[in-house]
């Protein structure tokens, strides 16, 4: 295992941070598969299972086992780390700038479309992802960032723009495990959401706002929409928003069963020499991101939840009901679509507006930015 610290802070600056990636196995060997957690720095889950992750990757590089690379990055944001207000952690968004640490990735795909311009092969599909890729590095490493949030998204994507399979490990409020691909992906991702027992799988092919996940992937089908099949581009990138259930399941036995689902996950892509599971059968089909149905509340009030997450819930079906303390007024929060209850706020007593639930539709309907803030 090597170890690298990366400076994420200027010399002059008032704040110093710094970032730590573990290293494991031979670059050039084999695929290479980047692995981060908690770049939003309150989304706990993933740090715990990097824990687990560490250890066994240790163990399977002594065995000689890893057949490629593998970096690991358990704490993707030491600068959301060092924030609070008021005693708490506060790290989906960069303090100051506002902008959430994962929005504003740079899209290498508009450097791209210049740089490979006259240079890709009409028959070797394997040529040009190897030229795309140095390409895309260079185009990371000509970013020049302004903020030390934007160092760190570049030093993370630098990282990972590169790689065969990127898996960026999240967490919602309260939920059941979910995950975020691009539309084109939908069957590379199966193996890993059915071992991962996954209760959505939300597709799109541009969630908007650039999320580091399509910062990897989205250039994969953007290069062959531009350039056209005379030129075989594959989608060289299972690029994969993974969220850990909810911010409180934290717990020893989801950290060992998430990272043995991941070992297990690489092991059947042929990146790990260890003992393969059967793939258990999906808990779900993949769903658009574009028919995810959020439930905002129409006024404040105790927040009552009728559904479980994870239920399926008919369109018209109540999902809670909210409760006006003073006059007592309640209602009640329907769903107009048909679909799974997969997300919902932890808080029990909310305002008006307030996003309380998300339903992974099986129908697209929305438009526009996909993703909540």
């Amino acid at each position: 295992m090597h170890v690298q610290k990366h400076a994420i802070s200027t010399e002059d600056s008032s704040a110093s941070f710094q970032l730590t990636s573990f290293h494991f196995g031979q670059p050039g060997s084999g695929k290479k598969v980047y692995i981060q957690a908690a770049l939003h720095a309150d989304e706990i889950p993933g740090m715990l299972v990097s824990q687990f992750l560490r250890i066994e990757l240790e163990a399977l590089e002594r065995d000689g086992s890893i057949r490629g690379e593998v970096i690991l990055v358990p704490a993707a944001n030491p600068i959301g780390m060092s924030q609070a207000i008021h005693g708490a952690p506060f790290g989906r968004f960069d303090l100051a700038t506002g902008v959430n640490f994962n929005r504003a990735y740079k899209h290498v795909a508009s450097d791209l479309k210049v740089s490979l311009a006259g240079k890709l092969s009409t028959d070797d599909a394997a040529a040009n992802v190897a030229l795309i890729r140095e390409h895309a590095r260079e185009s990371v490493a000509s970013w020049t960032p302004g903020t030390n949030a934007e160092t760190l998204k570049k030093t993370l994507l630098a990282m990972a723009i590169d790689a065969d399979y990127v898996l960026d490990l999240h967490c919602d409020n309260e939920a059941v495990v979910h995950m975020y691909a691009g539309t084109p992906l939908q069957q590379a991702v199966k193996p890993l959401a059915a071992i991962m027992g996954a209760h959505a799988v939300l597709l799109a092919l541009e969630a908007g706002e650039e999320p580091f996940d399509e910062a990897c992937s989205r250039l994969w089908w953007d290069l062959p929409a531009h350039f056209g099949a005379a030129f075989p581009i594959p989608a060289a990138c299972v690029s994969v928003t993974v969220e850990l259930r909810g911010e409180m399941d934290v717990s020893y036995e989801y950290a060992k069963q998430d990272a043995r689902g991941l070992l297990q996950y690489l092991a059947h892509e042929g990146v790990l020499d260890m003992p393969l599971e059967p793939v258990p059968e999906p808990v779900c089909a993949p769903t658009p991101l574009e028919g995810v149905e959020p439930i905002h509340a129409p006024h404040s009030g105790v927040l009552v939840f009728m559904k479980n997450l994870g239920d399926k819930v008919e369109g018209g079906e109540a999902i809670a009901e909210l409760v006006e303390p003073v006059s007592g007024r309640t209602t009640q929060l329907r769903t107009t679509r048909s679909g799974v209850f997969f997300a919902r706020t932890a808080h029990r007593y909310v305002h008006r507006g307030m996003n309380v639930g998300k339903l992974a539709g099986a129908t697209a309907y929305r438009v526009g930015k996909l993703l909540s803030s």
